[in-house]
This record gives structure tokens, C-alpha cells and sequence, in this order.
């Protein structure tokens, strides 16, 4: 049974998809959630409400600006005392085609990287500094398939980003464990959450269905019952560790 009583775990995304199975499975656990978003406050309060007040709070920022990951950490510090675990959920996809023009490459490259990569690595650092305070910590990055086995020849930024994400991880692993600080990467593939759907038709569901084994993307929720067992002190030998979930579409 994973137990995650007294602990203060900070999700970053959290509003849906893979972010709020994150939330359910770690509150579910006993933990309490700071549960981060940057648009969807309708949905993020939802969830609140669902896990309970006393056991969610939001914190707003949009990690696509300058100094955005600062400030949520500096409400995160406000909230409350002791941050035990850092979830890195927050991504986007934004296409960078090559034909597109440099500058819009550029720009769409620049958005995705920020939110996908700045921001989470902003987060480590501060993250970092509070665990050395307080007797350590987890860093949990949610990564993906595409930083293994590369993306869709516009998705470029998303793949280098996910990639650099998981280098960030052992990086940390390595550096830290001495101080009880822990890293572990998550790389989903295709996951059942509205993201994974954007843009897609009918061929291209059964085309993506037709590549997994299993036969079926992971749910949202298998993700969440793994990082909140990470959440956990029961495989801290394991830091600095990718875990797939990808239903063996790509095995390392």
C-alpha cells in the first residue's frame, strides 16, 4: 500500500490529463497536493473540489513567461512549509515544421523548450535548494517516449525537450543522492488524456493502436499510480531511473 501521509507533493499541470490522475493518486495516498495550472481554472477547481480543500490547493502560473517558475515556487513555499516532491508534469506540443519560415521556427521552438524544459529545470534548481534544507527530497519529471525514439518530423522541439528532461534527471540523480536527494524520469507514450488526441483522425488513432503491443494506450491513471508510488521511499536505489510506460511500443 503506497503511503504518502505528511508529505507535500507539487504537480505542475495538474488541472487534467496525466497532471490530474498525478493528484488523485497521490492524494488518494494521503499526501496533500499542490495542485499547479495555468489556464484551466475551471477545471483545476473541479478537481479541488473533488480531492477535497483540505487536501488540494492551486497554485496559477504560466510557465511560458519569464520568472513564472520562480513565482509558483514561491507560492508552493508559501503554501506550505515543506514541499516533499516535485512532479514536473507541465508540457505542451506546438508543431515546428521545417518548411515553416525561421523566425516563426524559432518562435515556436523558443515556446516549447521554455515550458517543456526552462520551466521544469527553474523548478529542479529551486527545488534542490529547499531539499538541501530540510533532509532531502523526490524530483519527479514526467518525460516521454519521443526523448528514446525521437518524434514526428514537426515535433522536433517536444522530442530535444523531453530528451534534454530525462539528461536533467540522471544529472540530478547523480549529483544530489548524497544528500537524499532523489530523481526519477517517467516516459509515457501515447496516453488516453485529451492531448494525445489533438489533431488526430480516425487513421491516425488506429495506426498509433496498431504499434503497441498491448493493443492500448495507458490510461492516465496507470501514470499517476506510478509517480505516486515514486512519491514513495521504497525504491530509492532506483533514482536517476526512466520508467516507460509505452505498452513495449518501444523497449530500450
Amino acid at each position: 500500500m503506497i503511503d504518502l501521509k505528511g508529505k507535500t507533493v507539487l504537480v505542475t499541470g495538474g488541472s487534467r490529463g496525466i497532471g490530474a490522475a498525478i493528484a488523485r493518486a497521490t492524494a488518494a495516498a494521503g499526501a496533500r497536493v499542490l495542485l499547479h495550472f495555468a489556464k484551466s481554472r475551471e477545471a483545476a477547481e473541479r478537481l479541488r473540489d473533488e480531492i477535497g480543500p483540505a487536501s488540494c490547493q492551486l497554485l496559477a502560473a504560466d510557465l511560458a513567461l519569464a520568472d513564472a517558475a520562480s513565482d509558483l515556487w514561491h507560492q508552493a513555499e508559501t503554501a506550505a512549509p515543506r514541499i516533499d516532491v516535485l512532479v514536473n508534469n507541465a508540457g505542451i506540443f506546438a508543431p515546428a515544421p521545417i518548411t515553416a519560415p525561421m523566425a516563426d521556427w524559432q518562435r515556436s521552438f523558443a515556446h516549447v523548450m521554455q515550458v517543456n524544459l526552462t520551466a521544469p529545470a527553474e523548478l529542479c534548481k529551486l527545488a534542490v535548494a529547499h531539499f538541501r534544507g530540510k533532509g532531502g527530497g523526490k524530483i519527479v519529471n514526467i518525460a516521454s517516449r519521443a526523448a528514446h525514439r525521437g518524434d514526428a518530423p514537426d515535433q522536433w522541439p517536444y522530442a530535444a525537450s523531453k530528451g534534454a528532461l530525462v539528461a536533467l534527471t540522471k544529472t540530478i540523480a547523480r549529483g544530489y543522492a548524497a544528500e537524499n536527494i532523489l530523481a526519477f524520469a517517467v516516459a509515457p507514450g501515447f496516453t488516453e488524456t485529451d492531448m494525445a488526441y489533438v489533431g488526430m483522425t480516425d487513421a491516425d488513432i488506429r495506426r498509433i493502436l496498431s504499434e503497441i503491443p498491448l493493443g492500448s494506450m495507458a490510461s492516465a491513471e496507470e501514470v499517476g499510480a506510478l509517480v505516486a508510488f515514486l512519491c514513495t521511499d521504497q525504491v530509492r536505489h532506483m533514482t536517476g531511473a526512466t520508467f516507460d510506460i509505452n505498452g513495449a511500443s518501444y523497449v530500450r
